[in-house]
């Protein structure tokens, strides 16, 4: 049978009026002509004495030079004795599979999964971090082709912009990602465990903290705060719980139990650093903070909401916002009362422990800590109460709710506006 019989000015004009059409080149090379205008390069073949199609591709991606090549091609297959349909449709399956199990896929997929345990914005910090730092060198790659040298020098350029910690958790989240990879057979080792202590190892600066003996100055200058109602009670639960900024920031009123003789906030170990639930005994004054709260509050699950969206939490500046308006910007961190009010119990001799079971820190018999939740309950909410009554007396009030405001003045100082 002759070849080549067709050029590409015959294919650029040839149409299918009325019902498909093929034009042969030759050696069971021909373009298959659809009515729409659509044209196909397909291979007639025989395989085990049953004649075959191939699907080549499409005129003009696939220009009449390349048909003949894949033809040529699929024809050297056929001589080595396999199908080229089935090759073809092999080397797909395992593009696809080689794609799936790239450093990006597999990545995105532990992040995914990670979502059940983890809060939104953490999981949405950490693709976002993945996404600047490690996708664009690494993404691409098939997770198994990944050496230590290559993580290395990615991590090493996250260090060169002076992002130190970042690296460090980079590192981190990539002995995880390999790790999950490597249960799931998509690779054979762990680069990111090998690189333990290659990274430069920053000592932590401690946050900025208010002296203790600076409190009356502070607890006048928040009364004095002008700005949103939920954000200065925020910064005085801070005060009175000594809770994390996130825990107030995401806490939800059914974690509240403001109506028993001894009323408490249990906070669930989900959205706790140490992921055990820590409870948090609540003062007199700490209890008067929620029940103003509960009146200006509109948020169905989150008790701090954002101003203009109820359905979200406070954002993560909210609070940093305020203690600028207020003059301590580049003084005091949020997270810094936890130490000032460390110091100050300290100082008046509390109790060591009563102390580090306020601050819900690690028990380091993790054992007995996954019993020890409740532990020194009593004591605790002794000591907080003790801590309420006397930033009350710094701030000059005689009476239990003294860090709070009667409604109407906060009405007539705030123009009316109590958000």
């Amino acid at each position: 049978m002759g070849s080549d019989k067709l050029t590409e000015l015959g294919i650029k004009k040839a149409k299918a009026r009325n019902k498909k059409k093929k034009m042969f080149d030759g050696q069971g090379l021909y373009i298959l002509l659809e009515t729409n205008g659509s044209k196909y390069w397909r291979l007639k073949y025989r395989f085990n004495k049953k004649e075959k199609v191939y699907a080549i591709g499409v005129w003009p991606e696939v220009s009449l030079k390349e048909a003949r090549q894949k033809r040529n091609e699929a024809k050297l297959i056929l001589k080595s004795g396999n199908d080229p349909s089935l090759v073809k449709k092999n080397q797909k399956l395992n593009q696809h599979i080689q794609h799936s199990n790239t450093f990006g896929s597999i990545s995105n997929e532990w992040i995914e999964m990670k979502r059940k345990e983890w809060q939104e914005d953490h999981s949405n910090d950490v693709k976002r971090a993945f996404e600047i730092h490690l996708l664009p060198d690494l993404g691409h790659r098939p997770i198994n082709e990944i050496t230590s040298a290559d993580l290395l020098m990615v991590l090493k350029k996250i260090e060169d912009q002076g992002k130190y910690e970042t690296a460090k958790r980079a590192r981190q989240k990539c002995e995880a990602i390999f790790r999950y990879a490597s249960l799931s057979q998509r690779c054979d080792n762990n680069p990111a465990s090998n690189l333990k202590g290659t990274l430069v190892s920053v000592k932590p600066k401690n946050l900025k903290y208010l002296n203790p003996k600076d409190l009356p100055k502070f607890l006048e200058k928040l009364n004095e705060y002008k700005g949103s109602i939920l954000i200065k009670y925020s910064l005085k639960l801070v005060l009175l719980t000594l809770a994390r900024t996130s825990e107030i920031r995401f806490s939800t009123w059914e974690e509240f139990d403001l109506e028993s003789e001894e009323p408490l906030w249990r906070i669930p170990k989900e959205r706790m650093k140490m992921e055990r639930e820590h409870l948090v005994p609540l003062s007199r004054q700490a209890l008067a903070v929620m029940r103003e709260v509960r009146r200006f509050s509109h948020g169905e699950e989150y008790v701090f909401h954002q101003l203009y969206n109820p359905k979200k939490p406070m954002s993560e500046n909210a609070m940093l916002s305020a203690l600028e308006t207020m003059g301590y910007g580049s003084k005091i961190t949020v997270h810094g009362f936890r130490s000032t009010i460390s110091t100050l119990l300290n100082e008046k001799g509390k109790n060591p422990d009563i102390i580090e079971r306020l601050l819900a820190h690690q028990e380091g018999n993790k054992v007995r800590a996954a019993y020890n939740h409740a532990e020194y309950l009593q004591q605790r909410r002794d000591t907080l109460q003790w801590l309420a009554n006397y930033l009350d007396s710094l701030n000059g009030s005689t009476n239990q709710e003294g860090l709070l405001e009667d409604e109407e003045k906060l009405k007539i100082r705030l123009g009316g506006n109590l958000y």
